[in-house]
């Protein structure tokens, strides 16, 4: 499942008027460079982080903090499915997993403290991460831009827009997942091949390894934090792979690869 917003669509929910930038499809080797949102453009493992911490206080007399981080991540991971990704998904796999530790016992008054941790995330105000105003900017003036991103509509919508970069968007994709016919039908709806496409983002799973297999070029952008569930061997060898140090680098890497 995805959702599309169009540009005019985020026109008309920003503040100001986009620049009138001519893109040029004939001329240019990346018609597209797609861009991931959480980790990449703004923080975002680092509050999971600090959610898990209050999430061990409370349980510390039920069970040690490594065990019930390894059974909280075992519930995400099973939950996936059916929860698919974000903080609702990670609220549920908290209840779930403090419901097993304590074989049924926990508290009413314990379920509140989660349900309040995870609203205090849906809550929390967003900080852009370094580069991203910038980079995100000078490449719209260049290309079309578009944010592929997975988790909960509602809060990544919210997320969006109090960034303030939705306006430099040729289009929005939230998904249910990050595969290769994902990225080659996103592609494909703002009018380029995946061979003439790019995406960058923090995560070698989602954002680097399906978006090659797709034929795009994958560009990974590593970040503090990296979820586990997240983690995977970088494909050194493949001919359309790249790294980043941080996202400053990347208007220099697509000015290489349209020169090459």
């Amino acid at each position: 499942m995805c959702l599309y917003i169009s540009r005019k669509v985020i026109q008309k929910r920003g503040t100001r008027q986009l620049p009138k930038v001519v893109h040029n499809p004939m001329t240019k080797k990346l018609q597209i460079i797609g861009l991931d949102a959480d980790d990449t453009l703004w923080q975002n493992e680092e509050f999971y982080r600090v959610t898990q911490a209050r999430f061990a206080e409370l349980l510390a007399d039920c069970c040690a903090e490594d065990d019930l981080h390894n059974r909280l991540l075992a519930a995400e991971r099973r939950n996936i499915g059916h929860y698919g990704f974000g903080i609702k998904g990670f609220m549920l796999s908290m209840i779930e997993t403090a419901i097993e530790v304590t074989e049924g016992k926990v508290s009413g008054a314990v379920i509140g403290e989660i349900l309040a941790a995870g609203q205090d995330m849906l809550q929390h105000p967003i900080t852009l991460l370094p580069h991203a105003d910038r980079v995100v900017r000078d490449l719209s003036q260049s290309h079309k831009l578009v944010l592929i991103t997975k988790g909960d509509l509602l809060d990544q919508e919210r997320k969006l827009a109090q960034s303030g970069l939705g306006e430099y968007f040729h289009g929005v994709e939230i998904v249910s997942d990050k595969k290769p016919e994902i990225y080659t039908r996103a592609f494909a709806r703002h009018g380029a091949s995946a061979n003439l496409a790019m995406m960058a983002g923090n995560s070698m799973k989602s954002d680097v390894i399906p978006a090659l297999e797709a034929g795009a070029f994958g560009v990974y952008v590593p970040s503090t934090y990296i979820w586990a569930l997240e983690e995977a061997e970088a494909p050194q060898t493949h001919a359309r792979y790249h790294s980043l140090p941080d996202l400053g680098g990347l208007p220099a890497l697509v000015k290489t690869l349209e020169q090459a």
